[in-house]
């Protein structure tokens, strides 16, 4: 279903179109707790005048009805299963609120949470939008460097984390971690610990059980229908419309790490507009890690918006055995399933070593995002998954709009709100078909981020101001007669690798600040696991001695931008250059280190002249 075609001349500077209609049956859905002045004020703010509460719309709206239905189903790497109606989430939601009250977090009050993917963490998350507090989910894999790096940024006065967190079938250290973090930071007055896996763990001032918080808050008292009876003091908070209730790391910019801010009404609006759009109305499961904000918008909030059962999994899909996803698949009934290509191209790697699994009869549409699907994965999900039955559709968004915002591919589902995708040259020209051209949104997206912090880029990158009246996204793209449109990456040095964003000048920054290189360029290529992998070309300096074991040194300079800039940002391969020199362009060079930094490949050099480089760049 591709998003409608805007009125169009090509060559004419491009121009803003109203906002959709769709959206009246979006607020509709949100159980405002004041009305609107106007949906879209003349300063196109969203829900102008209006307040609410995320927490009530996902939890207390459904209670009367749907109480008693299941609203997670929650696995644990290590097989171990909890299910939570929507009752018993609002209880222990409204409990952590009060518990939250209680250290003193109120409105705008910063909390993160440095969780894996547990039933704490969604009750931590609605907690915080049910008291105003802000919440930041910072990764579990984060190593203690990067994560001080964020926790300065965040400024937060309650950090949640776990003893350890399985993943992978290993247990990863989490308070640890954020004991050597909070040591260079030390601005967080209560930690609290949910305990996961049992390990032993230090102590410190400020420390707190997540299970002895909960407990110290009495019960509700219960009426003659043996339903709760909560107190005045654990009525949710109306909130402003932009009311910020997540932010969200991003790629950092500039040295600096930067954080977008999300609000209430653009959360909610964004959550429900695209779950509409891909529920079927069964349990629905978003395959990918709570750090990242498809998981966070669709996965927890799109769901309970709509009353929905959502399946949360904790871990790696390959613990105990390849098969798990088959088997969480047919265990809860899943219609819907939401991840990202990278974790399906890696489901096929170890598919090719598996016995035939059978499809997943249950299972109607797979929707990937966070990068485009290529048509060969697609069939291979249709066969895998659906026995030749099942609908593979290509979700395109961006983190500053609240997650995804378009869908394409087969079959008949509910309209969502059109956004006026367009494409315009760098001058805002619209483009021809067949040119490629940066993204605009002609129409209001009500997701739309309402702040970023971090960042002393008033114009948030320049969305609004590059072409006055639109949005720009800064992602390429091409379209085609029939209206499709290929997206094609950034046009800036920001790439999506599994589904994160990377900046690959953050990434040259950490290889040149390394004593062993002298100067550095940095790439992507294609990969067959990720998608997109990112490739780096340095020239040594005397650091590296005369004559360095450049086997050795690549995995350090790897193991340098690990620590400071996470996994992701790991360059697959390390290409030693003798020179950079003037001949070749930035696009040239980048397909000249791309064709021969591949490791994959048998025989590839370590190290290569400028003049191979070169000759590579005619060759590619």
């Amino acid at each position: 279903m591709a998003d409608a075609r805007p009125p169009r001349i090509v060559g004419e500077p491009v121009t803003p179109l109203p906002p959709s209609e769709a959206w009246a049956d979006v607020a509709a859905r949100m159980h405002l707790l004041e009305p609107p002045t106007a949906l879209w004020g003349d300063d196109g703010r969203w829900l102008t005048g209006a307040r609410l509460n995320l927490s009530v719309t996902c939890l207390d709206r459904h209670l009367e009805e749907r109480g008693d239905a299941v609203a997670v189903h929650w696995e644990g790497e290590p097989g171990d299963r909890r299910d939570l109606t929507y009752r018993e989430l609002h209880e222990q939601v409204v409990g952590l609120a009060r518990a939250l009250r209680g250290m003193g977090v109120g409105p705008g009050d910063r909390v993160g949470l440095h969780l894996g993917w547990l039933p704490e963490t969604v009750v931590a998350m609605l907690a915080c939008a049910r008291i105003g507090a802000v919440h930041s989910v910072l990764p579990s894999s984060l190593p203690a460097g990067p994560l001080a790096d964020r926790l300065a940024l965040l400024d937060l006065k309650v950090l949640f984390t776990q003893d350890g967190a399985w993943r992978h079938g290993t247990v990863l250290p989490l308070k640890a971690r954020v004991d050597d973090a909070l040591a260079a930071v030390g601005s967080v007055q209560h930690t609290i610990v949910v305990r996961r896996t049992g390990m032993d763990v230090a102590w410190y001032e400020g420390d707190r059980w997540y299970h002895d918080v909960v407990a110290t808050v009495p019960r509700p008292r219960r009426g003659e229908s043996g339903r709760a009876r909560h107190t005045s003091e654990d009525e949710p908070v109306a909130l402003d419309a932009e009311h910020p209730v997540a932010s969200v790391p991003i790629a950092a910019r500039a040295g600096q790490q930067v954080s977008v801010v999300h609000g209430t009404a653009a959360v909610l609006a964004s959550a429900i507009a695209v779950h509409g759009h891909l529920r079927t109305g069964g349990p629905f499961w978003c395959a990918g890690d709570i750090a990242w904000a498809v998981t966070q918008f669709h996965g927890v909030y799109g769901p309970l918006a709509w009353g929905d059962a959502s399946v949360m999994y904790e871990g790696t899909l390959d613990v105990p055995h390849h098969g798990r996803a088959w088997e969480i698949v047919r265990r809860y009934g899943v219609e819907t399933l939401v991840t990202s290509p990278s974790v399906m191209r890696t489901i096929r790697g170890w598919a090719r070593d598996m016995r035939a699994l059978g499809s997943a009869p249950t299972l109607r549409r797979i929707a990937t995002a966070g990068e485009p699907v290529e048509a060969e994965l697609a069939t291979w999900l249709v066969e895998a998954f659906g026995g030749g039955d099942l609908e593979v559709l290509d979700a395109w968004g961006q983190l500053e709009l609240g997650g995804i915002v378009r869908v394409t591919g087969p079959g008949e589902r509910p309209p969502m709100p059109g956004c006026g995708i367009d494409l315009v040259d760098p001058a805002g020209r619209l483009v021809p078909d067949g040119e490629p051209g940066e993204v605009v949104l002609r129409r209001p997206w009500a997701g739309v981020l309402v702040g970023v912090e971090g960042s002393t880029d008033r114009d948030h990158w320049g969305h609004w101001e590059r072409h006055p009246g639109v949005y720009s996204t800064g992602d390429l793209a091409v379209r085609d007669a029939d209206g499709s449109i290929s997206f094609l990456g950034r046009a800036d040095d920001v790439v999506s690798v599994s589904g994160q964003l990377v900046s690959l000048g953050e990434v040259r920054e950490v290889l040149t600040d390394h004593p062993f290189v002298a100067a550095a360029r940095v790439t992507v290529r294609k990969d067959v696991a990720l998608g997109r992998a990112i490739v780096a070309a340095v020239v040594l300096s005397d650091g590296a001695g005369s004559d360095p074991d450049l086997d050795a040194v690549a995995v350090e300079l790897m193991a340098a931008v690990r620590e400071d800039l996470g996994g992701l940002a790991r360059p697959r391969a390390v290409l030693v250059v003798d020179r950079f020199g003037e001949e070749l362009g930035r696009e040239a060079l980048s397909r000249a280190i791309a064709a021969l930094a591949t490791p994959d490949r048998a025989g590839t050099p370590r190290s290569v002249t400028w003049e191979q480089l070169v000759a590579a760049a005619g060759e590619a």
